[in-house]
Parts: C-alpha cells; structure tokens; sequence
C-alpha cells in the first residue's frame, strides 16, 4: 500500500491548490491561537472554496472545545478533525457522533480514526505503533529523511515546516522538491 500524504499548515490558497495539484491526499487547516500557521474560519473557507477535492481538508484544533470544533468544522466544511492533543474518548464520541472523522495525538483515545505520531509534539507518543487505526507520522519530515520515513510504514506522513521558505510561510518550491523526492522514492 502507497502512505498517504497530509500536507500540514497550509495557510495560502494557491499552495493549497498547488499542493493538490501534486497529489496530496490531505491538507491541514489548523486553528492554533499563536501558531504561525493559523489561519482564520474565512480564511479556511477561502481555501475550501479554491481547491477541487481531490484532497480531504483537515481541521486541526489545539485547544478548542468539542463544540468550538464542531461550529468551526461545519462553517468550513471539515469531514476530518484532528485534535492535536490527547483527546478523552468523550472528546472522540462527541465528534464522531456529529459525523466527523478524528484523529489525535497518539496517547489519548485509541477509539480515534487515526493516531498521530508526533515526534516533535510532547505531548504524545512518538514511537510509532500499529493497531486498529490509521497511523499518522509526523515531526520533522523533509526531503533528507523521507526515504526513512517512508520505510517506517505509517499509513500517512504529514509534512509541513520542510514546506516553508520562513516559519509559517509556505513554499511552492520546497513543495515540489518535495513531491519531486516522494516521486522517486516511491518508482514512479
């Protein structure tokens, strides 16, 4: 099986468009007060109205409450929200139960659709596991370890500062070169 590919932090219409344009299977929206990556729920709709949904869009929360989550979701038209936390399964439940798909830091509910391993976020497991949910790497991917990403055999990497020519500021460029690497490494 070919991992998927989550493009994280994106923050831009036209890297949005650009990224799935190139085949990314997942893009980031996340809603982090502080984050260099944050965008706003205009913002966030702006780039769901541009991109043709060929990528699912992810809405990653921080800090929100389900119900913060839930309005900003539905605003923007989210199927996936990542709770970049450990979530309590009553978190999980209450999402999944307005239809939601979630993922969240490996560490909280493995009642989640997907567990994110995070070797850059303290909070969660990093070491990656299998089980009876979709595994997430992240932390850190870029062109210089992706090969040893790729062969870790999660089912999704996420990439996202590797992308940026500036904290927070995306780069098409960087995204290329990246797709370019992912496109040998995979034969094709």
């Amino acid at each position: 099986m070919t991992e998927r590919i989550k493009v994280c932090g994106v923050n831009d219409a036209t890297f949005a468009m650009r990224a799935e344009e190139l085949g990314a299977n997942y893009l980031g929206l996340i809603f982090a007060a502080g984050s260099p990556r944050q965008v706003s729920v205009p913002l966030a709709k702006s780039i769901a109205a541009t991109v043709k949904g060929a990528a699912r869009l992810v809405g990653v929360f921080t800090t929100s409450t389900v119900e913060e989550i839930q309005t900003v979701a539905r605003e923007v038209g989210f199927q996936i929200v990542q709770l970049h936390r450990r979530a309590t399964a009553e978190e999980v439940a209450a999402l999944k139960s307005e239809g939601f798909e979630v993922w969240t830091l490996a560490g909280g509910a493995e009642t989640a659709d997907a567990l994110l391993f995070d070797s850059t976020h303290g909070d969660g497991e990093t070491a990656l596991r299998k089980g009876p949910w979709t595994t997430i790497l992240a932390g850190g991917i870029s062109v210089d370890n992706l090969e040893a990403a790729l062969v870790a055999g999660a089912d999704v990497l996420d990439v996202s500062g590797s992308l940026e020519s500036s904290k927070g500021v995306k780069s098409i460029a960087k995204l290329e070169d990246f797709w370019s690497r992912l496109t040998a490494l995979r034969g094709f």
